[in-house]
């Protein structure tokens, strides 16, 4: 008998297994969502998409955190159609003709109301535990940055006006429990957070809920926006992902998404700013789009105005017939050098 062999004879896990054929190792299962840019910010690759384990979706109000969220939901439950969604409702800000925005049955959505950290933590430990590997369902919860302690509310209702220590350390108990759960389960969740502006001289944003939240989480994002106009109207927004913890993308790599009032979110944005970087687009006159041959480095005759870009039509061809995904992978996921700097790029186009 092996070493190997003799340490998993003795040992008291039936989980144990060699890493090589370890199922909480390998092949873990992604799911794309339609937004290529999306599944990069994900995963790192315009092809993969969410894992298990939790993504946070942080930023200030009105930042399409929970459309981001249900979006990506959505997919989990196109992809799998027995799945369900286990949904934590702290906000009650999201109606049914919400959900039923992004294709989501809301008879596929079990609604839990929560008030505090430790109701959430009760009910989602009971949950976890009773689900077994086979189990399809994603967890969202929204939002975390809205949810007060036990405490804090008893020292409402008793009329004291005291500083509430427990939050943190709550939150921080919640999430060590149930990260074992997501990884060993094959369960997603998605959890909107808030952020706030540290005080300073150059303040950053910071996300709300004490350290807890990073050290368990797979991606942290935090949402940036600015207006998208057409001379003084507002049109949209164009966002930009701000990947501030991932086990998958580069720490601090930018990544935008356009959303317009009437076509949501533009599937084929933020592919853009990373063509003209790599030099698979280029600008031939203000206004138009080209892409290149990259064998001949020839620019092509036909021409588009930003709209176009946002097209299919215009990223299949550069797809197929270049090594544009594989660039896109080096200069987001960990473990490739990156080539280009995106931040200047995105700062340009935005100009």
């Amino acid at each position: 008998m092996s070493i190997m062999d003799k340490l998993k004879k003795n040992s008291k896990l039936k989980t144990t297994e060699v890493l090589s054929e370890s199922k909480f190792f390998n092949n873990k299962e992604q799911v794309s969502t339609p937004v290529p840019m999306m599944n990069v910010a994900l995963s790192g690759s315009i092809d993969g998409g969410l894992t298990p384990g939790l993504t946070v979706l942080a930023g200030p109000s009105k930042h399409f955190k929970t459309s981001f969220t249900l979006l990506i939901a959505a997919a989990y439950l196109k992809k799998y159609e027995d799945a369900v969604m286990l949904f934590y409702d702290s906000e009650f800000g999201s109606p049914a003709s919400y959900f039923e925005q992004f294709d989501i049955d809301t008879a596929r959505v079990l609604h839990t109301p929560i008030t505090n950290v430790e109701e959430l933590k009760f009910d989602l430990i009971a949950q976890l535990e009773g689900m077994d590997k086979s189990d399809r369902v994603i967890v969202v919860i929204d939002s975390i940055g809205n949810l007060a302690s036990k405490k804090e509310m008893e020292d409402a209702i008793n009329e004291k006006s005291v500083a509430d220590m427990s939050r943190a350390k709550a939150l921080k108990g919640l999430f060590r429990m149930c990260t074992p759960y997501l990884a060993m389960k094959n369960i997603p969740m998605i959890a909107v957070n808030h952020t706030y502006k540290e005080i300073g001289l150059f303040p950053k944003d910071i996300v709300s809920g004490g350290t807890g939240i990073y050290y368990s989480a797979n991606n942290i994002w935090i949402l940036g926006r600015r207006q998208n106009k057409k001379g003084t109207e507002i049109q949209g927004y164009d966002f930009v992902i701000n990947v501030e913890k991932s086990r998958f993308v580069k720490e601090k790599s930018k990544i935008p998404i356009t959303v317009s009032w009437e076509g949501g979110v533009a599937p084929w944005s933020g592919l853009l700013e990373v063509a003209l970087a790599g030099g698979y687009v280029v600008k031939p006159s203000n206004g138009w789009y080209s892409s290149v041959d990259m064998n001949t480095g020839e620019v092509s005759e036909k021409k588009v105005r930003e709209a176009g870009t946002l097209e299919e039509s215009f990223w299949k061809p550069i797809f197929d017939s270049t090594d544009f995904a594989e660039f896109i992978k080096k200069q987001y996921t960990i473990g490739y050098q990156t080539e280009v700097d995106m931040d200047e790029v995105i700062m340009n186009e935005g100009e």
